[in-house]
């Protein structure tokens, strides 16, 4: 994923609500959101040239999900693939904290990533860059290729947008998730961050959903838990083109 913004424990019915973008190259061979035939409790898309996901859910309610620091001039020869962080955690049982601390201790073996992973009652973020583990209180959040809640243009729109949704929401709440989140409006020249790429890819990369020649936002993600019903709804872009995926069951 390249931006998350979930809403913890602010919603009168969702525990936690997510919304979420992945961008990728458009090469990269993918399959959509379903249940994994060799793990058949995970609910997830897939990156089928390492075999991570880069969020998902299972049938008892563990969740993860995860962004990629932006740092070109990082490094990555040798270390392992971010994704097998999400599908380590979803195929595990054991606790979010445990996993955590696991992470932190193999934190150099992987680029620089962000890391959300827990429960509806019990949810940690983790960068292996700061080296900072949180669990988080209540609250709206945001986080693409930097930090959590780093002030970039399209996490504080985002943000803002996903917290008067959640004040506001009603029965079209998804639907309304799914129209933030395909926000394609560029952030002015004097706000973009300054990350080690060209002014024209900060450009490229400042929308909330992204269009490039080879690159952009692949798929939009929107996952509702409430007390015991898990909704999950993927859309995945190829142009014009939308497929859907949409998924509810109880927990």
């Amino acid at each position: 994923m390249c931006l998350i913004l979930f809403a913890y424990k602010m919603h009168s019915k969702y525990k936690l609500a997510v919304a979420a973008n992945r961008d990728e190259f458009y090469e990269r061979p993918t399959v959509p959101a379903h249940f994994w035939e060799d793990h058949p409790n995970i609910l997830a898309g897939r990156d089928l040239s390492k075999m991570g996901t880069w969020m998902g859910v299972t049938k008892d309610g563990r969740f993860a999900a995860l962004t990629n620091y932006r740092d070109p001039k990082e490094a990555t020869e040798g270390k392992l693939s971010r994704g097998e962080l999400v599908a380590d955690f979803l195929k595990g049982n054991g606790q979010p904290s445990e996993f955590m601390k696991k992470a932190a201790g193999n934190r150099q073996q992987y680029p620089g990533y962000n890391l959300l992973a827990g429960y509806a009652d019990e949810l940690y973020y983790y960068s292996n860059v700061e080296d900072k583990m949180e669990k988080l209180e209540p609250g709206i959040y945001g986080v693409s290729n930097h930090v959590l809640n780093t002030e970039w243009p399209k996490v504080k729109r985002g943000k803002e947008g996903l917290a008067k949704l959640i004040a506001d929401s009603d029965d079209s709440l998804t639907q309304e998730l799914f129209a933030l989140l395909q926000n394609a409006d560029p952030a002015p020249d004097d706000l973009l961050p300054k990350t080690g790429v060209s002014l024209e890819w900060e450009r490229i990369l400042s929308p909330m959903f992204i269009k490039s020649e080879g690159y952009g936002t692949r798929s939009s993600t929107v996952m509702l838990m409430s007390e015991d019903e898990i909704f999950y709804k993927e859309r995945v872009h190829a142009g014009d083109l939308q497929e859907e995926q949409e998924f509810t069951f109880k927990y």
